[in-house]
């Protein structure tokens, strides 16, 4: 079995350390380090290789937030999930815009939050329950662009919000995965983003998509 490589990183040591004794319990987890602020949680993304980094967001020296960006820039190979236990603010769904690979809060299930580390390692998006709460508070709030999707491309972005491989969302809608592949490229280019997590988000913004 192939495990996938994990950095832990929260500031608080009864967290990390919390953290650390929950996920080893995944046999498909491996721990390889653990660091006590974003600024060393990047340091040990170049130097471990890391499949994926846990990150707290509040810390010292540079928030996960931060790190993730900076992950991002050095060593885009290493996936990312913010674990937050603060309430949701517009500067975390901001941060979303500049491609976090995921982000769930603290108050989920260990099983739960193991199956977002699998979700993000496997290359997919995750954004827990709240995340997406407050992204359709947010979208209430805003005043909707007009983008036109075709009917399909609207089942297919429908289904990008979830934890659905493009595989999988082809199985759903009886169409090829290089079908979907080939219609969210055009959501992609409609809405003007880079990725499935921001192409998501900017849709519930729009008001094309709802995640309640």
């Amino acid at each position: 079995m192939n495990k996938i490589r994990l950095v832990i990183a929260d500031d608080h040591e009864v967290v990390r350390k919390g953290l650390m004794l929950v996920l080893r319990q995944e046999q498909d987890f491996e721990i390889v380090a653990e660091a006590h602020d974003g600024r060393q949680a990047v340091d040990l993304a170049a130097r471990q290789k890391p499949d994926l980094i846990l990150l707290d967001w509040k810390m010292p020296e540079m928030d996960g937030l931060a790190a993730a960006a900076a992950i991002r820039r050095q060593t885009p190979e290493v996936r990312t999930l913010i674990l937050s236990g603060a309430p949701i603010e517009a500067a975390a769904l901001d941060a979303l815009d500049e491609g976090v690979d995921g982000f769930v809060h603290k108050d989920t299930s260990p099983a739960d939050l193991a199956e977002a580390i699998r979700i993000v390692a496997s290359g997919r998006s995750y954004l827990g329950p709240e995340i997406k709460q407050a992204l359709a508070r947010r979208a209430r709030a805003t005043q909707p662009t007009h983008v036109t999707l075709t009917p399909r491309e609207m089942e297919v972005l429908q289904l990008m919000a979830t934890a659905a491989t493009y595989r999988e969302i082809g199985e759903q809608l009886y169409i090829g995965e290089e079908t979907v592949r080939s219609h969210a490229k055009s959501i992609l280019a409609k809405l003007d983003q880079p990725n499935r997590t921001q192409a998501v988000i900017a849709a519930v913004r729009a008001r094309l998509i709802s995640l309640e």
